[in-house]
Formats: structure tokens, sequence, C-alpha cells
């Protein structure tokens, strides 16, 4: 990914964000966290019910089936091996397990394609915060001193484009519209004609959440792919899911299905500082292997982040310095 975590943010500011970051997490921690604990604070060692209450607190957490037999699973190995005696030996272990699950994995087949031009393509249903995170990761890209390109290719809602336009002029980006209902990859097309043109660093598009025509949603999706790649070498770069945490496990099964057509490349994940079920985090980077790049926690700029698994972990589980 283009964009990288400032390596000028002093400790003051690290620390700020890592503040930041646990209270926006807080009710996911009582979720989770807190009920982990729960369970074990009265027990002095591990047996059979406390590995059984363990299991059930977990699925009630918004995990998710499979993050839930990974974790038991592992814990239950140990246990048999006399590794896990404790409480706290167990909850070490889930902490290892649930950083081990969002730490992005590395792919010998990976290949990356240069390209002077970098393309993003974000992509999610309506009302996730999907306009507004553009707009914001625009606005930080721009503030890295990258030229930006906003393409508003989702053209069957006029406030997203209304939308595009306000962040556009605020973050310095520049932005490529057309008219209400015209093909979205035509749009697409125009605006990578233009970034090139303008020497542009990054083109980030908005595509719809749905469309008001009898035309399928992914096929749509997946013409936009088509036309990015033959315009620009490698394109999409990045195809980012954005996913609002509070629709707990239906954001799991949005997640299955984009990515069957858009080749998913990262998460955005929103809403965070308003729900109990940032556990889905987890859920799909197990199922599906997509790792989160950005997390939202507030509604200010400054609360769109990088994401860090350790910081986010850490936050939970109350520990840790930020990093």
């Amino acid at each position: 990914m283009l964009f990288k975590r400032s390596s000028n943010e002093t400790p003051e500011k690290k620390a700020g964000l890592f503040e930041r970051m646990k209270k926006a997490l807080f009710a996911t921690k009582e979720n989770l966290v807190s009920r982990i604990e729960s369970v074990l604070a009265s027990r002095s060692t591990i047996d059979d019910e406390a590995l059984d209450d363990l299991e059930g607190t977990l699925l009630q957490a918004d995990l998710g089936v499979l993050v839930t037999e990974r974790i038991m699973n592992a814990i239950r190995q140990n246990h048999r091996k006399q590794l896990i005696k404790t409480p706290d030996d167990a909850k070490a272990e889930i902490r290892r397990q649930l950083l081990s699950i969002l730490t992005p994995k590395a792919s010998a087949d990976s290949q990356e394609i240069e390209s002077a031009l970098q393309v993003w393509m974000v992509v999610g249903v309506n009302g996730t915060g999907k306009t507004t995170t553009i707009g914001k990761l625009a606005a930080r890209i721009s503030g890295e001193g990258k030229r930006v390109l906003v393409c508003a290719a989702d053209t069957f809602r006029p406030a997203a484009i209304e939308q595009l336009s306000i962040w556009a002029e605020r973050s310095g980006a520049e932005l490529v519209r057309s008219k209400i209902g015209m093909d979205p990859s035509a749009v697409l097309h125009d605006a990578l004609s233009a970034a090139t043109a303008r020497n542009s660093d990054v083109v980030i598009i908005d595509t719809a959440g749905r469309l008001h025509t009898k035309s399928n949603l992914m096929q749509e999706l997946d013409k936009m792919r088509r036309v990015a790649g033959r315009k620009v070498p490698g394109a999409p770069h990045e195809v980012l899911l954005v996913v609002d945490a509070t629709t707990g496990q239906n954001g799991l099964a949005q997640a299955r299905e984009f990515m069957k057509f858009t080749g998913i490349t990262g998460l955005i994940v929103t809403k965070l500082d308003g729900t109990a079920k940032g556990g889905i985090l987890f859920s799909i980077s197990q199922e599906l292997g997509i790792p989160v790049q950005f997390i939202g926690i507030g509604e200010s700029l400054e609360d769109l982040i990088e994401f860090s698994p350790e910081a986010f972990v850490d936050s939970l589980f109350n520990e840790g310095e930020p990093i």
C-alpha cells in the first residue's frame, strides 16, 4: 500500500492515538475481553468445565465459529501438553491467537507490478461510510504531498457525488464526476485518462453500493476492474472493502460476496467507536484472509487511522504501549 504511517509522529501523538483507540474500543472490549476475564476470574486452574464455558463465551462475542474453533483448538492442545494450567495462561493464548489472525501473512505468489500511478477501488454496500472514508483517505494522502484524484463513479447517488466534491475541495484533491446515471466504467475510464495527463499519484474510485438498473452490482464492479487494468498496468492496485462494524456478522457475509467478484486486497472497518461488535475484524481476517488496512474510530479526519494489529489487540487487552 502506497500510504504509510508517518515516520515523524511524536511519542505524544502516538500515545494520544493509542488512548483514543482504547476509548473507541471500550464496548468491544466489554463484549469480548471482559467476558473472558469474567469466566476465568473465579478459577484457579483450567479444567474441562472452564474450557466449555470459555468456548461459549467466545461464540457469544461476535468472533464467529471459525475463530472460536481456532482459539479453542490451540488452548485444548496446549492444555493437554500442560502448557496451559492457569487462567492467565489461557488468556495469554487467546491474545496470541487473536494477534496471529490479524497479522497479514506474506504471500509467495504475490507479484507487484510497478506503476507510477496507483489506482484504489473502494467498494461496499451503501450506509457503511464508504464515501466519507474515501474523502478522509484523499485528505490523508494529499497531506503526504501526493497528487490525488478522486473518481465519483457512484453515479446513481447524487448525494455521494456532492459529498465527494466537498471532500475534494477540502483536501486539495482533484475530482472527476459525470452526469447522474452515466455508466460507472465510462467515468472511471475518463478519470484514469485525466490522472495520467495530470501526473497524479493516486486515483481513489468511489463505487456504487447498489445499482438502480437491471445490471448486477458485482458484474459492474468486475467490469470496472477490467477497465482499470487496461488503462493502468496492474490496476486496481488496491481493492478496499468498507465494512460497518455495527453490522456484526452481516459484515462477513458482505465480504464473502464482494470477494467473489472484486478481489479484495484490504479491509476498512468503520464505526468501531459505536459498537460492541468489533470482533468482526477477526472473523473476516480468519475466514477470508483479508488484511485490515484502516479503521474508523470517530468522525474526524484523525479518527481514520492506519491499522496496527498489535495496537488493536493491546487496546482490547489494555496492555502495551503505542507503536
